[in-house]
């Protein structure tokens, strides 16, 4: 089985269950996810788990009632060496997760409990993540967009073996190269790529490169 790490949590039972939950969390925290088992001594040695008609029910019920947010895990009954063993697979992006109202951070093979200030930078980061400039709307229209310099776009990439679909209008291929939203509108790299009039004002010019390059890429 190897050895616990970052990413991977031995519990000898379902008797430790709550510092489980704890586990799960410190991983999803560090990782978004991971895997733990019960039935596994810490040195990675089965020593098997009495599974009841209702154990991984509970298992499960356990986990989506008491982390927040919730997530849904896989649990499942394995073998392992011979032995009848719980394997829980789990991931989740929307951190910072908690467990009955606490926070961990997985180090190592360790789960660390997130300060108050830890926990502050952690939001912080996640929102700035989630929220990426470059996938945000902007203010302009499919009429905005310079139909020619993306036909090229989409020319050249075929000559290239990249893409492998024709030019149809501005909106299908917007739609085709991730450049617009759920909501219909147009990203900002959208803009800065094939806007008539591209605003990269608040960004900077190394913006405007760095979203070329990324989706350049193609051709």
């Amino acid at each position: 089985m190897g050895e616990e790490n970052e990413m991977l949590e031995f519990k000898t039972s379902t008797a430790e269950l709550q510092s489980a939950l704890d586990s799960i969390v410190a991983i999803l925290n560090k990782h978004q996810k991971g895997i733990l088992y019960f039935g596994v001594k810490n040195n990675g040695i089965p020593v098997g788990q009495i599974i009841g008609e209702n154990t991984l029910r509970d298992v499960s019920r356990a986990i989506t009632d008491h982390i927040e947010p919730k997530i849904f895990p896989t649990v499942e009954k394995v073998i392992l060496c011979g032995k009848e063993c719980i394997k829980v697979e789990f991931e989740g992006d929307d951190i910072p997760y908690f467990a009955n109202g606490r926070a961990f951070i997985r180090v190592s093979d360790e789960d660390k409990k997130i300060s108050q200030k830890e926990l502050k930078k952690l939001i912080i980061h996640t929102e700035r993540k989630n929220n990426k400039w470059e996938e945000m709307p902007s203010n302009i229209t499919i009429d905005d967009i310079d139909e020619e310099t993306l036909k090229k776009f989409i020319e050249k990439g075929n000559k290239k073996g990249r893409i492998n679909y024709d030019y149809t209008n501005k909106e299908d291929i917007l739609k085709r190269l991730n450049l617009i939203d759920n909501s219909g509108k147009i990203k900002n790299a959208g803009e800065v790529l094939f806007g008539k009039n591209p605003n990269v004002e608040l960004r900077g010019e190394n913006n405007f490169f760095r979203y070329a390059r990324l989706y350049r890429k193609y051709i």
